[in-house]
């Protein structure tokens, strides 16, 4: 009975000392997600600004190479944003099944797949089941900055300036984690070439013009010459503000888990005091009845002497 006790108390010294460990990350990933979503806030204003010039711009050009589809696709590239550190959950894991879902439906369509993936633990889940990766960025995940955007930005377009014979893609995807709320995130897959320009909400466009139309704007040398120019920083953006977006909830989902991990290993605790107190208890009775067994021996022993 006694060995047994001391292990139920070695068990909870491990228990509480993993809590105390868990509990300090869960501390620092909430500190790290209001550094993140006030990047992600910041980027905001520029980024709706740059999709409503974009957005004139589209109006007066319809046959740019970036606006315009090929008539047969035959290779997509997807970027697939994943973290480069663990225990955040299902976080990683949630990206790879929507990428893996969009290449599923690449491939029903008929192209062929070219992965450019950001992140260790997306690089692990592939080399363990031996696919191919065209590209890959490892260590910017928690901290992305605007030159790590720009590189992958133009690795990617670059392939999609290439023709197909030479190893370009005809279209380009991407697949992060949208940041809904501190309890919310959600994977998902955008088109980012051929351009796909979004349009803004008439809530939004009331806020910034008073609910007036876009303003006309004068383009020199040509409005052919600015999108040129433009395009690329608006698809170096949208990557951008994924990058940021995915380190948000990669820390909202980190800070979850490691709170149920937490919580978790306290009900543990909790469980085997209680059955290290049934323990003792047991223990203290079984000597209480062999102290009384003897007590009842010695006067037995003496009562048949007399």
């Amino acid at each position: 009975m006694g060995a047994q006790l001391r292990v139920y108390r070695r068990r909870i010294r491990a228990t509480k000392s993993t809590a105390k460990i868990t509990r300090a990350m869960e501390l620092i990933a909430t500190t790290r997600i209001t550094k993140a979503q006030r990047a992600a806030e910041a980027a905001g204003p520029y980024a709706r600004e740059i999709t409503r010039a974009v957005s004139a711009l589209a109006s007066r050009v319809s046959d740019h190479p970036l606006l315009t589809e090929a008539e047969n696709p035959t290779r997509a590239a997807v970027l697939v944003i994943t973290s480069d550190k663990g225990l955040a959950g299902a976080f990683s894991s949630n990206v790879l099944k929507e990428a893996e879902s969009l290449a599923q439906l690449l491939k029903e369509q008929g192209k062929e797949v070219v992965t450019y993936m950001v992140g260790r633990k997306g690089m692990a889940a592939y080399r363990f089941r031996d696919r191919k990766v065209e590209d890959q960025w490892e260590g910017i995940t928690e901290r992305p900055t605007y030159a790590h955007a720009q590189e992958i930005g133009t690795a990617l377009m670059e392939r999609f300036a290439q023709d197909t014979s030479e190893g370009g893609v005809d279209e380009i995807h991407v697949v992060s984690t949208e940041f809904v709320s501190m309890l919310t995130q959600r994977a998902a897959a955008t088109r980012a070439l051929p351009l796909e320009v979004e349009e803004v909400d008439e809530a939004e466009l009331e806020a910034a013009h008073g609910g007036q139309a876009l303003p006309l704007y004068e383009f020199e040398p040509s409005a052919e010459e600015a999108l040129d120019r433009l395009l690329p920083q608006y698809v170096t953006n949208r990557i951008y503000f994924a990058l940021l977006e995915s380190a948000a909830s990669q820390q909202a989902s980190r800070r979850a888990a490691m709170k149920a991990a937490t919580d978790n290993a306290e009900e543990l605790a909790k469980n085997l005091t209680r059955l290290a107190n049934q323990a003792r208890q047991a223990e203290i009775t079984n000597e209480i009845s062999e102290i009384v067994g003897g007590a009842d021996a010695l006067s037995a022993a003496s009562a048949g002497s007399e």
